[in-house]
Formats: structure tokens, sequence, C-alpha cells
């Protein structure tokens, strides 16, 4: 009888522990640049962790590390997942300048609408031409963020006040674009902007509304500059992504678990998620009585004229390497025009 119970309590302990740990079978770390509360992270990522982590019973964990925690500069951060330093990032594709030249069609000046539609396109997009681009990673999203616009020190109500302004932009498009405009431009990632204003290094920064909340934008410059018409100035462009690596040596059932949370949806998601942030860093600015401008459509139409030749030259540009320029962009302007309700 002793021996019988023995057996019995062993096999149970066996049992246990094998559910132990077939419960966290798969431990993947999430590298990115933003403070944990603000949107994308808060309102995106942690809320696909959980997605994933429930769906998989409990055998995938995330572990969330937030404000380059895990080291490095944001620049770094897609690297760190293809080589495999981390096993998840979500990062700014224009970080690395020229890397990834196809996406830059949806940085062009006036091509975004919401964030959510305009995500949705990007997804699209990227599935049919940028994929060689991202070779070595398994991307979750190509995302964009909602309408960006100017938030300065001094009023922008006309293009002319955009002369001398030193003004941030998050990668080479948008800053060709400031420099078209008549702005100087000064790259930085988006943490490094707070500091910036304080010194007095950049006049103003060119980010959407959502990004203004845990930076406290609103706070350190108090005019904020956006666009008549469903078109804003511009977007920028990102990408969440795996280390190819760590998602082949998952088992086919927890593959089908990253597969279920990736793709068009998902960037939908994270899109929107962006949009709800918008609303809250404007209501933001509102309530500290900040000005908010909205250049009219007269207005608008010169900037738009002034901006277009930066577009000629992009599609130019991927002539020039072998791409059709031109039928990138009408395809990424169609594209966001489906997703936003458009013929």
């Amino acid at each position: 009888m002793r021996r019988f119970a023995y057996l019995l309590a062993a096999t149970a302990a066996g049992l246990l522990i094998s559910a132990n740990a077939f419960a966290q079978e798969v431990t993947l770390r999430l590298h990115q640049m933003l403070p944990p509360q603000a949107t994308l992270p808060a309102k995106g990522l942690e809320p696909w962790a959980r997605k994933v982590e429930q769906e998989s019973g409990g055998r995938i964990k995330v572990e969330h590390y937030p404000s380059m925690q895990l080291g490095g500069k944001p620049p770094s951060l897609y690297d760190q997942a293809k080589d495999g330093v981390v096993d998840l990032i979500w990062t700014v594709i224009g970080y690395t300048p020229g890397r990834f030249p196809t996406t830059e069609a949806f940085e062009l000046p006036f091509m975004v609408t919401t964030g959510e539609a305009t995500s949705k396109a990007f997804q699209e997009y990227c599935e049919k031409h940028c994929a060689d681009e991202f070779e070595g990673v398994k991307v979750i999203a190509w995302h964009t963020h909602g309408p960006g616009l100017i938030h300065s020190k001094t009023p922008v109500n006309k293009l002319e006040d955009m002369q001398g302004l030193k003004l941030r932009g998050a990668t080479r498009v948008i800053n060709q674009m400031l420099e078209k405009l008549g702005a100087t431009a000064i790259g930085m990632p988006v943490p490094a902007v707070p500091e910036a204003l304080s010194k007095g290094v950049i006049d103003g920064a060119t980010i959407p509304w959502e990004v203004t909340v845990p930076l406290k934008i609103p706070e350190l410059v108090h005019n904020h500059t956006g666009f008549a018409g469903e078109n804003g100035l511009y977007t920028a462009t990102f990408v969440f992504a795996m280390n190819q690596a760590a998602y082949d040596r998952l088992p086919d059932d927890l593959k089908k678990v990253i597969d279920d949370n990736s793709g068009v949806e998902t960037a939908g998601l994270l899109g929107k998620a962006m949009d709800e942030g918008d609303t809250v860093g404007l209501a933001i600015a509102e309530k500290a009585d900040n000005t908010i401008i909205t250049l009219d459509e007269t207005e608008t139409a010169r900037w738009v004229d002034t901006a277009t030749p930066l577009i000629d030259a992009w599609e130019a540009e991927m002539s020039a390497k072998g791409a059709d320029g031109k039928a990138l962009v009408e395809e990424a302007r169609s594209l966001i025009r489906k997703y936003s309700g458009g013929s």
C-alpha cells in the first residue's frame, strides 16, 4: 500500500513538473524605445503580448523591455531582432535611412488619412513589395501612425513661417520634406525630442498627437499646426518584427499563434491605437489652452504644391534603382483610399 502511495505521489509530482514546463515552453523578449505608458506600448504591444500568451495556453511568455532597457540605441533595434540579440522588436523603419527604400512611399507628404486605414494599406503594400528588404526577420506587422503635424515654439500659420525653423524629423524622407518646405531639418529619435526642445537645439518637432503625451510636448511648446482635408502632412512607418530563428524554433501550433496575430488586422489594431492616442493628445493640448492651428484649404494647397517635387524626386530615385517609383506611389495611394473607404 505504501509503495502504491509512493508511486502515485511520484507520478503526480512528475505530471506537475511536466505541466509547469509545458505551461511556459517559450519566453520571448520584446524590446522597444518608448516608455511603457506611451500609447503604442500600452495600447498596442502589451495587449498583443497578453493575447499571444492566452492563445498559446500559457506556453508562450512575452517579457516586455521598454525604453531600451536591454541596451543599444533606437536605430539598433532592427538588427537586435535580426541578429537574435532579442526575440521581438518594435521600431521606426526610417531610423536606418536608405535601408528599406520601398517603404518610403508611405512617408511622402500628404498621403496618410488615419493610422488604422493607412496601417492596413501599408501592411498590404509591404507584403507585396517590401518582404525582400526585411529578410532575416518574421514581420508581425508593418504599420503607421496617424496624421503627423508641426508642434512649435512659434506659431506656424503659413508656409513662410517655416523659414529658418529648426524642426525635428523622424526619417530621411520626412527631413527632405521639411527642407523643401523651408525649415532646417534635424533628424533624431523621438525619445531625444524633449531635451532637444528644452536646450534650444530644435524649435519644434513633427510628430503625431499621440506621441506628444509621453514626451510632454504641450508643456514645452504651445503651438500645433495641422492641415485641411483628409490627408495629413506625413506619417512615419514602423515594423513589429520577430527574430526568424526564434520563430522557426517554435512548434507548429505555436507558430500558428504568432501567425494568427500577424498581418493586416494586427497592423490595423496598432494603427487604431495610435488614432485613439491622437484624441488624447489633442485634448491635453486644448486643456493647456495651447494654440491649435488648422490651415485652411487654400493655404494647405500651397504646402501640397511646394512638397510635390519631393514626390517626383522620390519616384525618379526609385526608378533609377530599377523599381517603378511612380507605380509604387500610385499603389500606395490606391490602397490608402481602399482602407479609408474611398474608391
